[in-house]
């Protein structure tokens, strides 16, 4: 399936739902403190969302219960919101996706509840990391594999692993086109799809701790790795316009 290329009006369509999705990710950063719980911060973005003229986009997609990905501690990605209170020492994901007028957004960060280990510190700071060195290295031209080749050397130079199966992805019209963005490479790497320009992508690193293999708990959607150990992830909302990436999703 051909990668869509957005005109600039509708890359600006895009950037309103990026944009607050973005607004949304600081709100819950906010939140984010000792004593507050997932489900305490999903309503009060859920809110924010629809108040300033958006739906929170991950309510009911694929059956997803809840409208943001609340992912503490061993679950990297798609964690559901729970009445647990945070503790200090913990590390929490939030994921949020908003759609506006039939666009698109989505974006993640991962934080620290008050004072965190070392190990958790610095797996926040290599998945941010990661993302803001794949985004300064994109130039038109070059493949998609190549960006997955930079986020794997970078990941696994600070010893860690990219979560497998999962992955960045193009947006637009629905929250999740083509491309599919890995963090690792698979195949050669002078193959597939070439970044264009008007193209609009997440890029989204996923870090474990001893392997990259992924599993699935019980609940349907908490994605952790098989040593369920602690991970992280960032994800940022891009478009490529004249030649550079422009990321709709910072304010």
């Amino acid at each position: 399936m051909a990668i869509p290329i957005r005109k600039q009006k509708e890359i600006e369509m895009i950037k309103k739902p990026a944009q607050l999705v973005a607004k949304a990710l600081e709100l819950a950063r906010e939140m984010a403190v000792v004593g507050a719980t997932g489900i305490e911060i999903d309503k009060e973005v859920e809110d924010f969302i629809v108040k300033n003229g958006g739906r929170p986009s991950f309510k009911g997609l694929y059956g997803f219960p809840n409208s943001v990905c609340v992912s503490k501690n061993e679950v990297i990605i798609h964690g559901i919101p729970d009445n647990i209170p945070f503790k200090e020492g913990d590390i929490v994901g939030f994921d949020i996706g908003v759609e506006i007028d039939g666009w698109y957004g989505d974006a993640a960060i991962t934080v620290p509840i008050g004072t965190v280990d070392e190990i958790s510190q610095k797996l926040i700071d290599v998945s941010r990391d990661t993302l803001y060195k794949m985004i300064e290295n994109i130039k038109v031209g070059m493949r998609f594999k190549q960006l997955s080749k930079i986020a794997q050397d970078y990941i696994t130079s600070h010893g860690f692993y990219p979560l497998q199966n999962y992955c960045g992805h193009g947006i637009g019209r629905s929250p999740h086109e083509d491309p599919q963005i890995l963090n690792y490479v698979e195949g050669k790497i002078n193959q597939g799809d070439k970044i264009k320009n008007g193209m609009v992508f997440c890029l989204e690193p996923m870090i474990c701790q001893d392997t990259g293999e992924s599993e699935v708990l019980e609940d349907g959607w908490s994605v952790v790795n098989a040593t369920r150990k602690r991970g992280s992830h960032y994800e940022h909302q891009i478009a490529i316009v004249e030649n550079k990436p422009i990321i709709l999703t910072e304010l």
